[in-house]
């Protein structure tokens, strides 16, 4: 008798199809009603699921009855209830480091956006008010020689200090849960403390997990403490930052501009953010490419497999209970 895996979110094509060559595969629909319904249905007999972006805890998972593995394709973990996980014995695998480079590459898109005003004098541009050349109410911010402070110098956090000090000659500050003297090395990264950092960077970069420590972060002191010139840049997730505080000092001009990629909550459909010229908003997209979404797949196929087929999965968040 076939193995059975859940797949609870879209996930890649390819992989769907050399899933369902060697299983019985069931694939959550949103269009065939409530989504967690359907869970707790398919769930009761389920030995693997796989997919991302959906809230799994005990509420759909409770049915379960013989469930080994779930199987995100993604990195972060916070949508699952890990304690709940490890006391049914679940395993949960994830899929880092795959998409270090390419979500460093957004932090750098979001800060040369902010700074230089690309997505405002976009609009304005194509709204015909390019009627004479651009005075200072269109000038941005320099990225290159300036100060960059990275909170997390994690795989993404010194992925991100590589591209500003190689490409950018920046001088990079850090600020993360213990110093890191190894990972900042190459980089003559600055450990300091949060509001050191805050006071002396242009640009600020929360390349942080989200955990017990990092929930919000970043509030209205820590803002209080940047530059009016600087930049601030999200690419962690939405709960780091207390998004109320953000809007005032955005509004107030207590910063330069912002860049963001993660909200309190999504997907973000009405926010304050939207009515502000001096902020990117972009829709999660920190690994949304074509490349990084195929390696991420693929490995959360691996990472299935390998439970169901009786091994250890290659990237395990919770394996102390095997």
């Amino acid at each position: 008798m076939r193995k059975k895996v859940v797949v609870f979110s879209q996930i890649d094509q390819e992989i769907l199809a050399r899933l369902q060559q060697s299983y019985e595969v069931v694939v959550i629909d949103p269009k065939q009603g409530d989504v967690n319904e359907q869970l707790r249905a398919q769930v009761v007999d389920a030995d693997g699921l796989i997919g991302a972006g959906r809230l799994l805890n005990e509420r759909n998972l409770a049915p379960a009855q013989q469930l080994k593995v779930i199987s995100s394709v993604s990195v972060g973990y916070d949508n699952y209830d890990l304690s709940y996980l490890n006391q049914r014995k679940i395993w949960l695998s994830n899929t880092p480091h795959v998409l270090t480079e390419t979500t460093a590459d957004l932090a750098f898109a979001l800060m040369l956006g902010a700074a230089r005003q690309v997505a405002f004098l976009d609009a304005w541009t194509k709204q015909g008010q390019w009627k004479r050349t651009a005075g200072p109410a269109q000038f941005g911010r320099d990225v290159f020689g300036k100060t960059l402070g990275i909170i997390g110098l994690g795989h993404i956090g010194a992925a991100i200090a590589r591209r500003g000090f190689y490409g950018f000659n920046m001088n990079i500050l850090y600020h993360n849960r213990r110093e890191k003297i190894e990972a900042a090395q190459p980089f003559n990264a600055q450990y300091c403390s949060l509001p050191e950092l805050l006071r002396r960077s242009d640009f600020v970069v929360v390349a942080v997990d989200l955990n017990a420590d990092s929930q919000a972060l970043i509030g209205a002191a820590e803002f209080e403490h940047m530059q009016s010139h600087a930049i601030f840049v999200n690419i962690a997730r939405g709960s780091v930052v207390d998004e109320s505080a953000l809007i005032h000092a955005l509004q107030e001009q207590k910063i330069f501009a912002a860049g963001l990629d993660v909200y309190a909550k999504e997907p973000l459909q009405e926010s304050a953010l939207f009515n502000l010229p001096n902020v990117v908003t972009l829709p999660h997209i920190g690994s949304a490419t074509a490349e990084t979404r195929k390696k991420m797949s693929e490995l959360a196929y691996r990472n299935l497999v390998d439970a169901l087929e009786g091994g250890m999965p290659r990237y395990v968040v919770n394996p102390e209970f095997h």
